[in-house]
């Protein structure tokens, strides 16, 4: 606990030219005779840290302080610029200043290991994006408008958790306040978003979730079972872990996937290249959809 409250204060001193050991002292949630403890224990690190008394005093760095020299190895900057430059990936501007600052403190430039491209978010987008990340590091309670897989427009109250990324899109992982539960919700369904002047405190995940020990599920799961046609070989790679190769060149595949129109819309979207073959309600639900699309054509 220590280590880590000393590398903190370091980079507290790395942005600012000074600060008092009684706002280091609030910040951590200990004494100030501790943050002059702290400081001590830097000073004998190697670390050119100082204390001026009186008003206007304070604790600070020497101008000329280094960073690389005192505490990380090379391969230590690596990994920090790298992981940097992975975040500039989602296009957050304070992520690039970071950046930019520690090179220059490491005198390194940041490979550029990895980009991801998202174009395809309008500028809406980014913004819940910004907006949800500001409400989570400041512990702000959000409101929103949101449209599920059902139709239903519901407005919610939520205590952001994190934002998650999966199968090529963002969600929001939140205490609803609105059902008294955690939740995930889809940022492109997401309208009307206001982070609040309320905070909220962090609360215990452990005791919310259920045994199993993951977010309660607001639909059902089913396992489907499908044969995809050679035609869509491609599609199996992009949307399935695996499938099993038939004679005919065509695939089985098995997936698990909470039941909802979102998947009815995915299978269809396979037009004639894909058969349900399990389960039995969910071929009907395709037959019975896929008449009402013809009946749109006769």
């Amino acid at each position: 606990m220590q280590m880590n409250r000393l590398f903190q204060i370091i980079y507290i001193l790395l942005d600012k030219d000074n600060v008092t050991a009684k706002a280091l002292a609030e910040r951590f949630d200990v004494s100030q005779r501790t943050i002059y403890r702290d400081i001590d224990a830097l000073s004998l690190a190697g670390i050119p840290v100082y204390t001026e008394r009186g008003k206007g005093g304070g604790i600070s760095l020497l101008p000329d302080f280094v960073l690389n020299k005192s505490i990380l190895s090379a391969q230590e900057q690596n990994e920090i610029l790298s992981a940097l430059q992975g975040l500039t990936a989602i296009k957050t501007m304070e992520s690039d200043r970071v950046l930019q600052k520690l090179s220059t403190i490491f005198n390194k430039s940041a490979v550029p290991w990895l980009e991801v491209d998202f174009t395809n978010w309008s500028l809406a987008r980014e913004s819940i994006f910004h907006d949800f990340k500001l409400a989570i590091l400041e512990h702000r309670i959000v409101r929103f408008d949101y449209y599920s897989t059902f139709g239903e427009k519901t407005c919610r109250s939520v205590e952001p958790i994190q934002l998650w990324f999966k199968s090529r899109s963002w969600y929001i992982k939140a205490y609803c306040l609105t059902r008294q539960d955690i939740r995930i919700f889809k940022l492109a369904r997401v309208r009307n978003l206001t982070i609040t002047d309320a905070h909220f405190d962090e609360r215990d995940l452990l005791a919310i979730l259920p045994n199993d020990g993951h977010a309660s599920r607001q639909k059902p799961d089913t396992t489907l079972v499908l044969k995809i046609a050679p035609e869509m070989a491609y599609r199996v790679y992009d949307d399935f872990e695996c499938g099993a190769l038939q004679e005919d060149g065509s695939y089985i595949v098995s997936v698990t996937w909470p039941e909802d129109e979102w998947v009815y819309g995915m299978i269809l979207s396979f037009g004639e290249y894909a058969e349900v073959l399990e389960p039995e309600h969910i071929k009907k639900i395709i037959k019975k959809k896929s008449q009402k699309i013809l009946e749109k054509y006769l």
